[in-house]
């Protein structure tokens, strides 16, 4: 998108016809974090914008360019096309780019990006609720490993199913939206696969992480756990607490797995299978979202869906459930590169956020 538009301006009082002057270089407005960006053209008529694009698997600080050039996505009949305002990083991103499911991946070049919040700009003709206005948030792929979409939400625009988008919460930004849809519905539908429902006990590890931190709060407020613990490294300890978590486990200086207490589930976001199984109780259940695993703990691949979304929506309407956001950010849109090096350091907080998007 360019940085200079047409306007009319007036620079000082009078009748219109005398002080209105068609200025066509005048500076596009900034954004702020409440603001979406408004055009006067419709964007039916823009055939292409700015996306960050690799057409080979590597490293990301080694394929990833910014593209000024790159086709807008093409609209199905059950599609919304989203003017993106902000999107978040993923390691499933990452993964992607190094070609680690190539084999169900969708064909290069890709545009990277799962998670999208933004306005709806056109709709399909089976579209049902969406409408053109409307602020929506989501994950954009239905199936996270089995041929995504080849146009993420990194990306001036995108073009997603109505059925994996909800109405953005008035009360978040559009930076925090963007944060929640693929950590806090692998959050739900794990807790949902495990068994959990209220009264029970779950350990969290790596409670300081995107999915670990909505998994504590899900836990604790939507599912009524008797008790939440979770670990983390020593410095945030204090913040899993502040989450709702009952017992603050330091991993560098405890071993969880060998705590007298057991508890009902075990969600392991951090691949350690071996040692959730020897945290649970007779009968309990270890869910897992990474690694290797065995009976009985199950690994599962979360499944857009919006409805998810919508489930969840009075929950953080009223803030008993929060996103939490990587100190680090958000990143400008510019800086696509820079954090996702920043999210490969396994030292995140919360999601890692790329907003303002042009």
């Amino acid at each position: 998108m360019s940085s200079k538009m047409k306007a009319w301006i007036c620079n000082e009082y009078g009748n219109p016809a005398d002080v209105l002057q068609l200025n066509p270089d005048v500076a596009v407005p900034n954004l702020k974090e409440d603001q979406v960006l408004i055009s006067n053209s419709c964007a039916s008529s823009v055939s292409k914008m700015k996306a960050w694009v690799y057409d080979e698997y590597g490293n990301s600080q080694d394929i990833l360019k910014l593209d000024a050039d790159v086709p807008v996505p093409n609209l199905e009949e059950d599609q919304v096309l989203i003017k993106v305002v902000a999107a978040a990083l993923n390691p499933v991103d990452d993964k992607r780019m190094l070609g680690l499911f190539k084999l169900t991946d969708t064909p290069l070049p890709t545009v990277p990006g799962y998670d999208v919040a933004g306005v709806v700009e056109k709709v399909g003709s089976q579209v049902k609720n969406l409408k053109v206005g409307d602020e929506v948030y989501g994950d954009i792929n239905e199936k996270a490993l089995d041929h995504p979409k080849e146009n993420g939400s990194l990306a001036e625009y995108t073009a997603v199913e109505e059925k994996l988008l909800a109405l953005k919460p008035k009360v978040l930004s559009f930076t925090e939206a963007a944060s929640l849809p693929l950590a806090i519905e692998t959050a739900y539908q794990g807790l949902e696969r495990s068994g959990f429902s209220a009264g029970k006990s779950i350990l969290v590890l790596g409670g300081a992480g995107g999915v670990g931190t909505l998994v504590i709060q899900l836990a604790k407020y939507v599912f009524g756990a008797s008790k939440v613990a979770a670990t983390s490294s020593t410095g945030k300890l204090d913040f899993i607490k502040s989450l709702g978590t009952d017992l603050a486990i330091d991993y560098t200086k405890e071993n969880f797995e060998d705590l007298p207490e057991k508890f009902d589930v075990v969600f392991d976001t951090v691949g350690q299978c071996d040692k959730a199984l020897k945290a649970i109780k007779e009968g309990g259940n270890v869910v897992a979202i990474i690694g290797s695993v065995k009976p009985p703990a199950s690994l599962f691949v979360v499944t857009s869906n919006g409805s998810v979304l919508e489930k969840l929506n009075p929950y953080l309407e009223s803030g008993k459930v929060k996103a939490v956001l990587d100190p680090k950010g958000p990143f400008p849109f510019s800086h696509a590169v820079e954090a996702f090096s920043h999210l490969q350091t396994g030292r995140a907080i919360g999601k890692v956020v790329i907003h303002p998007i042009p």
